[in-house]
């Protein structure tokens, strides 16, 4: 039974199918979600000072006519289950989950008594402590088990930025011989780019990093892998899922080659976990980073997966957490969080897939129709279901973005982690698009909640945006 709390002053307008209401003689209403075998069916949480329902509700604010009211996106004076209220309600349509996305009810629900109740933590033997631990470990279990790992093989982490970095420098840094050589491609998030810049500039020339080019897909050659090898070359490094793309690199292909010349092989999977299945041993990976937030689960929280047997110096310096991999003290509330968002994403990975995958091919092909020489980059590239980016000329991405933010629409130009760059987007440059066709460029990124009907908004709003921005232009030929 999940239970929603909404402040007194609110009436309910309409219950949704499958909710009955409680009002409290105090503060709160409560909505309890009962549908048998519901999905969202959660331990209960007072969703006025944690989280919002996992099902839409007709609200009125009895004292002051319509209510201003927010849940998963949207944002207006009324919520409703379909649809508009009293012609008064606006919608927010979130296009931008490669950035991030919301906690599920279920995550949080599962996370909120590590906060109060269950505070203790995980390095105690005392019997709080010990509960802590427990959930630890079965989070530690359920991050496993969707990515086919031992949970032995899994650490916690602050994110994805942590695990890439703690496998790059942990494998480079602890590699013998003074000469070191790391592979990687030219399309890579920056938590890869960086460390990887990082390495040579310190290195005095000692480590050298070969970035290989990819094609006008964004898919690197795995003959391009094997061809840069040298005998010095201690790592390879090659993301799964693009963030801006989408587009899906050959990972099996590159762990076959990385293990036949017996090299370290890590992949950044911050974009792919929760989106398309994750198997280590088939890929072949040695190290695998994921982060929480892009899965629903909470900001602040991620893993990087370890192969058994694999030499890796240590990041922090602490105490003994994680059998020393990972000092500090455990963040018990995000374990949690991130264990139950994996069980979540294992247990509906092929539905969510091929409803996303059918909005968003619904909204691409759409958005092309309507926008004269638009054109969506890697679309022939198998890609992450949710994932399209398309290039508008005529426009300033930038200026598109806010365009489409007045109009209640969120998406973004790129990665999140890029924003206020003044520079086009290194990975549509990669591709070889020109700068401004790069600057032209903008991501859509869906999630499991966006709904058809968001979809159908979409595709009359940013034609119109586009439109309107081209009739500002003088670059652009009318």
């Amino acid at each position: 039974m999940q239970v929603v709390c909404i402040p007194e002053k609110y009436t309910l307008l309409e219950p949704p199918s499958g909710w009955s209401v409680q009002q409290n003689s105090g503060e709160h209403m409560q909505i309890f979600a009962d549908a048998p075998g519901s999905r969202h069916a959660a331990a209960p949480f007072c969703a006025c000072c944690w989280s919002v329902p996992s099902s839409r509700v007709y609200l009125r604010n009895s004292l002051t006519s319509v209510s201003r009211y927010t849940y998963m996106g949207y944002e207006g004076q009324a919520l409703g289950l379909e649809g508009l209220v009293l012609g008064r309600f606006s919608m927010r349509i979130y296009l931008d989950h490669n950035a991030t996305t919301p906690v599920e009810p279920e995550v949080l629900g599962a996370m909120l008594p590590y906060f109060s109740a269950d505070f203790g933590i995980a390095a105690s033997i005392h019997t709080p402590g010990q509960r802590a631990r427990a959930a630890v470990e079965t989070a530690r279990e359920q991050v496993a088990a969707v990515l086919g790992a031992r949970p032995q093989e899994i650490v916690f982490t602050s994110g994805g930025t942590e695990s890439d970095n703690h496998a790059i420098f942990g494998i480079v840094r602890n590699a013998p011989g003074r000469t070191k050589h790391v592979v990687t491609t030219q399309t890579e998030h920056e938590a890869v780019l960086n460390a990887c810049q990082s390495l040579e500039k310190d290195s005095a020339g000692a480590i050298e990093v070969t970035y290989l080019p990819v094609d006008s897909t964004g898919l690197v050659d795995p003959e391009a892998v094997r061809d840069a090898i040298r005998p010095q070359t201690t790592l390879i490094t090659v993301m799964h899922a693009n963030n801006e793309l989408g587009t899906v690199q050959p990972l099996e292909k590159i762990g076959k080659i990385a293990a036949q010349n017996d090299i370290y092989f890590h992949s950044d999977a911050v974009q792919s976990a929760g989106k398309i299945p994750l198997d280590v041993n088939t890929l072949g990976v040695d190290l695998l980073a994921i982060s929480g937030h892009k899965f629903y689960a909470p900001k602040g929280v991620g893993a990087l997966y370890i192969r058994g047997g694999t030499r890796l110096r240590q990041l922090l310096y602490g105490g003994h957490h994680q059998r020393g991999f990972r000092p500090g003290t455990e963040n018990v509330p995000g374990i949690v969080g991130l264990g139950k968002a994996a069980e979540l994403a294992r247990a509906f990975l092929a539905a969510d897939s091929a409803g996303v995958s059918a909005l968003r091919d619904q909204l691409e092909r759409e958005l092309l129709a309507r926008i004269p020489d638009s054109r969506a980059n890697a679309m022939a590239a198998p890609r992450t279901p949710n994932t399209t980016n398309i290039t508008l000329p005529g426009i300033e991405g930038e200026a598109l973005i806010i365009a489409l933010d007045l109009k209640g629409l969120s998406c973004s130009t790129g990665a999140a982690c890029s924003s206020g760059s003044v520079e086009p987007s290194h990975v549509l440059t990669a591709i070889g698009l020109a700068p401004e066709e790069a600057r032209a460029s903008v991501r859509f990124s869906l999630g499991r909640h966006t709904t058809p009907q968001e979809i159908a908004a979409a595709v009359e709003i940013v034609p119109a945006a586009v439109a309107q921005l081209r009739q500002l232009s003088p670059a652009y030929q009318k």
